[in-house]
């Protein structure tokens, strides 16, 4: 299905990637951009299949993710609105290294190889920019494999919770703050390297510490100063 002009357009203009891309330019992207709404639950690709252009999240999330060899899913990344994934396996001409599936009813964007390629031969100043934003995403694995090498499953959870504050930006570092969990307790202890069991266990000696309080998705940070000294 041909997404809207008009609202691709828009979308487009609005990513980082595409934020100084002229008017033209954004016409000839959105020419070749493929409106995907997708189920929850449903596979958007799996690991192997030929890439052919990236995807961006209009709205809805996305899990990405591959499985071990003893059958256990490892969560690579989870995706949300803004955010684009797929850009590397199409400039490499490789298939997808990982599969993924909405894990909400999901509105995407599917920008062509072949699209894209034709602006990145009329703009060089565009190849930088995904350049820049592949980097950004390197280092974020980067950082991720070093959590997990030098950090304690606590301190993960922990900095993951503290991610979560530190957008809820104003607010009182001495209020309790309220997070509702966006996806499922398994998949981000999979996000964080731990089992379900562990992640939960965690969970209830934070709350035994008094420094938060869960109710199934919801978790309410009750004293987040104490809470960052754990990550010392």
């Amino acid at each position: 299905m041909r997404a809207p002009k008009v609202m691709t357009r828009t979308f487009l203009s609005n990513l980082a990637l595409f934020h100084e891309v002229g008017s033209d330019e954004l016409d000839r992207i959105a020419a070749g951009t493929t409106e995907l709404r997708v189920k929850k639950g449903r596979t958007l690709f799996q690991r192997g299949d030929p890439c052919v252009g990236f995807h961006a999240v209009m709205y809805g999330q996305v899990k990405l993710s591959f499985l071990s060899p003893q059958g256990t899913e490892k969560v690579i990344e989870i995706l949300g609105p803004g955010q684009s994934f797929g850009e590397a396996a199409m400039f490499l001409g490789r298939a997808y290294p990982v599969n993924a599936e909405c894990l909400a009813d999901s509105l995407l964007l599917h920008i062509s190889k072949v699209t894209l390629d034709a602006e990145l031969a009329r703009d060089p100043l565009l190849a930088r920019r995904m350049i820049a934003g592949l980097s950004r995403r390197l280092v974020g694995l980067v950082h991720d494999v070093e959590a997990y090498s030098l950090r304690s499953g606590m301190q993960r959870v922990i900095g993951y919770l503290l991610r979560d504050l530190d957008r809820k930006a104003g607010t009182p570092t001495d209020a309790p703050v309220r997070i509702v969990l966006d996806t499922s307790k398994g998949v981000i202890a999979s996000r964080l390297n731990l089992t379900p069991e562990h992640f939960s266990r965690i969970l209830g000696e934070l709350s035994n510490e008094g420094l938060i309080s869960v109710r199934g998705a919801e978790i309410t940070i009750l004293d987040a100063e104490r809470l960052r000294g754990f990550l010392i």
